[in-house]
This record gives structure tokens, sequence and C-alpha cells, in this order.
């Protein structure tokens, strides 16, 4: 005898594959945006909550690639978080202690570039972390960032520079 589909199983289990599949990458991009762990966690999970909501998008809209789409997501809901009243009095500071433990156990010279990433303005940090760090092609990363193609590429390039002037000479940029 076959069993019925339960109505929103699908859907649950396509969540369960999201979280199981993308948490890692979504919550690593939300702690950079957010430079908090605690915010960073509270945001990933409202990017899969959010996610979970707007599911037929994908089918309605015949979205590709889930990797992009729940990154911008990701982007969208830290940008929610960092205009709440809240957050603009919390000392964003990044300091090594606070960060993930996995993104901490690594070679000097990656902490002193990760640490240079993260102090780089925001629109730059973006870019790097979509980029480089999860592998987004310009094009994937213009669509999470809400940017034209050319514009990606401008801040990819400057932010290039930055780090290259910032761990070349020893400062970090602010």
């Amino acid at each position: 005898m076959e069993r019925a589909e339960v109505p929103g199983t699908v859907s649950e289990q396509k969540l369960r594959e999201w979280i199981e599949t993308y948490s890692g990458m979504i919550l690593k991009t939300c702690f950079v945006c957010l430079s908090d762990r605690q915010q960073a966690e509270d945001a990933m999970q409202d990017t899969f909550i959010k996610a979970w909501k707007h599911m037929d998008d994908l089918r309605r809209k015949g979205i590709r690639n889930e990797k992009a789409w729940l990154l911008r997501i990701a982007v969208n809901t830290c940008r929610d978080y960092r205009r709440t009243a809240w957050f603009r009095h919390v000392d964003a500071r990044v300091a090594l202690e606070d960060l993930l433990p996995r993104l901490t156990e690594t070679e000097p010279e990656d902490r002193d570039l990760l640490l240079t990433v993260l102090g780089l303005p925001d629109r730059f940090r973006q870019v790097i972390l979509l980029y480089y760090y999860h592998g987004l092609t310009e094009q994937e990363t213009a669509e999470v960032v809400g940017a034209s193609l050319t514009t990606v590429n401008r801040r990819l390039r400057k932010a290039e520079a930055l780090l290259r002037t910032a761990l070349e000479g020893g400062e970090r940029h602010a």
C-alpha cells in the first residue's frame, strides 16, 4: 500500500536539508556581518525561518541557486538586525576570543587575514565573504547583495586593494 504524502512534510524535509547543508555557511556569514556570536546565531535562525516561509518563491520565481538565495536572505536579515536601535548601541569591534571556534583554529597568517577582512567596511566585507569564502560567482554575489555586477566587481577590487595595503603595511582598516 502506498502512503499518501502528509502536507508540509516536503517543505520540512527541504528545510532540514538546507539546515544540514548551509547552516555553517549561513552562521559564518551572519557572524561576519554582525560581529556578535549570539546575534549571528539568532540571525541564522531567522534566515531559515524566512526561507521556510518563502519556500514557494523558489518554484514560483524559478530560482535555481538555493545557496545564493539563502545567502541573500541571511545578508538582508543581518541588515535588518543592524538597523535595530539595540544593535546601534552594541560594541561591534571584533575580539579574537569572540570569534567562532572554527574560525580561530587557523594559522596566524590566515587569522590576520580574517581579522583584516572583518575590519573592512560592510560593503567590502560582504563581497569578499561571498566571493572568496563561499565561492559564489561575481554575478551570484551581485544578486545576493542586491547590486549590479559592475558594482560588485568594483567593490572586490577595492576590497582587495584595502586588504593588500593593510596586510603589507601591518595596519587594519577600520
